[in-house]
């Protein structure tokens, strides 16, 4: 089943950005109204003006370097120089001195985690803790410059951790990001290779299935119509007993092809594992009691040979001996099964009419299929022929293979 990443459980950073930023405004907000009662002047309608003119351009510039300080960063400079006047000129004229710390200490926490801890940010924090040092000397007097020191180091150390703790944060949150991407990538590539190997897996499914109907109904029908064939002739020439005989081959051998076919059809393999010595000499015996055609047989294995190695030897001998029955026109043919040099080998040889291997015509799958069979197996296939020379055909199977399979 295929499953998709999800990236519910990973935090938005802007969403903690802007959450700081609310916080931010509302304390601003709420120094603010608090200046308007504690400094008296600030009631009256000018200096009422100016103080709202200044403080509202500040808290419009802090919400909307949202929107567009990310995309045009070089406006980042006149942003800092003018925020930095204008929290000079609120502070001075609301005669607040918590302003001091409110106003530019939310910027110094603005610029760092814009600029994080480099040396821009580092000059603006100066630039700022200057302007703010003015105006507290300007409300206090030079005096009190202790408490200054006293009130704006520990802030900035807060700040200062803060910044560098989310801004690590952040970068993990991308990173995560990222991975989640990546993993996103490799869910879709998986599912395509999984659509690929389904589709490859179908392909040699129905190859398969194509030798096995080969190998099965196509050898063993061709075979009773060799054996009919010869029966007829026997008919015609009055050897009624001949004829019977092949007959009844015949009709062992429908038997034989039925039970392939239905093994092929249900991709079972129930029946017992044949010994290829034995199931070699009857498909040899077969043969020439169908043809006519003497076959000289050699067989010499030492070993055990799997059941693998064993039924794709069988099926390769089969429809060797089928397209010499169909095609070859020989008058002896020869099969060699034998073991030694570290490989099974299988010779089948005939003095036929031979062919050109090369210009094979479509539609002839019996020596493809065979050549797919034996490479399953890990062996390896040779056919030598030329028109009028016969054929020979020499197949090998690692012992390895043969030992193992």
């Amino acid at each position: 089943m295929q499953t998709k990443p999800s990236s519910r459980f990973l935090r938005n950073p802007e969403n903690d950005v802007r959450l700081l930023f609310w916080f931010a405004i509302i304390v601003m907000v709420a120094m603010f109204v608090w200046s308007f009662f504690l400094t008296p002047r600030l009631r009256q309608p000018g200096y009422a003006v100016l103080f709202s003119g200044l403080f509202g351009v500040n808290i419009f510039l802090h919400y909307t370097w949202f929107s567009w300080l990310a995309t045009y960063r070089r406006w980042l400079l006149g942003y800092i120089l003018v925020q930095g006047l204008l929290a000079f000129g609120a502070t001075y004229l609301s005669g607040n001195i918590g302003m001091v710390f409110c106003l530019f200490m939310a910027l110094i926490g603005e610029l760092l985690g814009i600029l994080h801890i480099t040396l821009w940010s580092v000059l603006a924090t100066v630039y700022l803790l200057t302007l703010s040092f003015i105006n507290f000397i300007l409300l206090v007097g030079f005096s009190q410059a202790r408490w200054y020191i006293l009130g704006t180091v520990p802030m900035i150390v807060f700040v200062a951790l803060y910044v560098i703790l989310y801004t690590r944060q952040a970068q993990a949150n991308t990173r995560a990001q990222a991975l989640l991407a990546d993993l996103e990538v490799a869910n879709r590539q998986l599912s395509e290779y999984a659509i690929q190997v389904e589709d490859l897996t179908i392909a040699n499914e129905r190859q398969r299935m194509a030798r096995e109907l080969h190998d099965t109904l196509s050898q063993g029908l061709a075979g009773l119509i060799l054996q009919l064939e010869a029966a007829d002739a026997h008919l015609a020439s009055q050897r009624p007993d001949r004829a019977r005989a092949i007959v009844l081959q015949a009709m062992e051998k429908a038997r034989a092809t039925l039970a392939d076919a239905r093994q092929a059809i249900d991709d079972l393999r129930h029946s017992e594992p044949r010994d290829l010595q034995v199931a070699t000499r009857l498909e040899v015996e077969r043969f020439t009691n169908a043809t006519g055609i003497p076959c000289k047989l050699e067989i010499g294995l030492t070993g055990a040979v799997s059941d693998l190695v064993s039924e794709t030897a069988l099926r390769s001998i089969s429809e060797c001996l089928t397209n010499i029955a169909r095609h070859a026109e020989a008058r002896t043919a020869s099969l060699r099964l034998m073991t030694g040099e570290g490989q099974l080998t299988v010779e089948v040889s005939d003095d036929g009419s031979g062919f050109d291997p090369a210009a094979v015509q479509a539609g002839h799958y019996g020596l493809l299929g065979m050549g797919e069979r034996v490479r399953l197996a890990g062996g390896s296939v040779e056919v030598s022929s030329e028109p009028g020379k016969g054929t020979h055909i020499q197949i090998y199977f690692p012992l390895e293979i043969v030992a193992h399979g």
